[in-house]
């Protein structure tokens, strides 16, 4: 390897670093938590995007694994992943290039949530002879699509539809998106069983009405984390828990000491009667996602850390412009700030690991020893 891979300070920043060691110790909480409820794990690879870190999540290096775009379905296709959900309601549009990614051998299911979309997939089915696997997309919480979970009507139909025109009905999914507004454990879990009861109460619909629903999947980072019981479900699907962030702590789905993630960046000067330390890695970098802002601790853009990744205290990005990052105390504190010299590094962990990712092209990818090990590829786009 290189040496200038060797060490943080040779490294170009602005940049993503990724803790390997945090990132294998979070994907083995996570499975051992649902093996020992019973259910198999599908990760969500919309996170992390890298096949590197996909080969750690996943039990095979076929998968299973969801998708949050096509490109990432053709670009883990193309790295051997053959078990997959393309996890956004199906655009008709978009069935042309899935059943390209099926021809590859690969096992690609879709989802839907409406008449519209079923009777779309039926044509396509009938006109391509590509008998697609589709999964039925259930309400869990309000947060934002599916059907609820007590309309069997609704559900028995679209079932029909499927199964009538050549489809494969796999069975029900559910995204338990509401329970990102939450921080109380107690409500956490109760969120977790609310959603294993609305998936289990629609695929009883489908059931009673004779269509198949082998498949019960259900997913959010904070409901898998919660969730104690898990009876009728028979997958789990989480993502941003294996890399972690700001928000997901704020959640409490994760630790601060558990995030993975982090961007390098250079103090390039300083407006020392304001109290601003001014850096390299402006919202370009970061992201302008600023999710914690509606959580009772407000981490800017970002909680700033030295070189170890150890959190400097109250010292957060402020603000942010497209390259140029500010670095202040949290306001109301009365901490110093750090002496940070111009030339100096810091590494800020992210209030999101998604957005902050898809600023990225690469992983600069932290040893045991805090040096650079390995540089993973990453992708971005639809």
């Amino acid at each position: 390897m290189p040496n200038d891979l060797q060490t943080l300070e040779a490294l170009q920043t602005p940049c993503l670093l990724l803790d390997e060691v945090r990132l294998n110790d979070n994907v083995s909480r996570m499975k051992k938590h649902l093996a020992g409820l019973g259910v198999a794990f599908r990760p969500h690879l919309k996170t992390a995007k890298s096949l590197d870190v996909a080969r750690i999540a996943m039990t095979s290096p076929e998968g299973p694994a969801m998708v949050s775009t096509l490109r990432e379905a053709e670009y883990f296709a193309g790295g051997g992943v053959r078990d997959m959900i393309y996890g956004v309601g199906i655009a008709p549009g978009k069935l042309a290039r899935v059943s390209a990614i099926r021809s590859r051998g690969v096992d690609l299911a879709i989802i839907l949530d409406s008449v519209e979309q079923a009777d779309a997939v039926v044509a396509h089915v009938r006109a391509s002879g590509d008998a697609m696997p589709v999964l039925i997309e259930v309400d869990a919480d309000g947060h934002r699509s599916g059907i609820a979970p007590s309309d069997a009507a609704a559900l028995v139909d679209i079932g029909r539809r499927l199964t009538g025109g050549g489809a494969v009905l796999r069975g029900v999914l559910l995204h338990a998106g509401d329970s990102y507004s939450m921080n109380d454990p107690s409500a956490l879990t109760a969120a977790a069983e609310n959603e294993r009861a609305a998936a289990v109460k629609a695929a009883e619909s489908l059931r009673a009405a004779g269509l198949p629903c082998p498949v019960v999947s259900i997913g959010s980072t904070p409901t898998a984390r919660y969730a104690r019981n898990l009876d009728g479900v028979t997958e789990v699907r989480a993502g941003v828990f294996m890399i972690g962030d700001l928000f997901q702590a704020g959640v409490g789905s994760v630790a601060i000491d558990d995030i993975a993630l982090t961007v390098l960046a250079t103090v390039i000067g300083h407006q020392r009667a304001k109290g601003w330390i001014i850096t390299d890695a402006g919202w370009m970098a970061l992201s302008r996602d600023r999710g914690t802002a509606r959580q009772q601790v407000d981490q800017g853009y970002g909680l700033v850390c030295d070189l170890a990744g150890r959190p400097y205290g109250e010292v957060i990005v402020a603000d942010a412009n497209q390259e140029h990052g500010i670095v202040a105390i949290r306001a109301g504190s009365s901490a110093a700030l750090p002496d940070l010299p111009v030339g100096s590094r810091v590494r800020i962990l992210p209030n999101h690991a998604c957005a902050t990712g898809a600023q990225h092209d690469r992983y600069h990818v932290l040893d045991a020893r805090g040096a650079v090990g390995a540089v993973w590829p990453r992708i971005n786009g639809w």
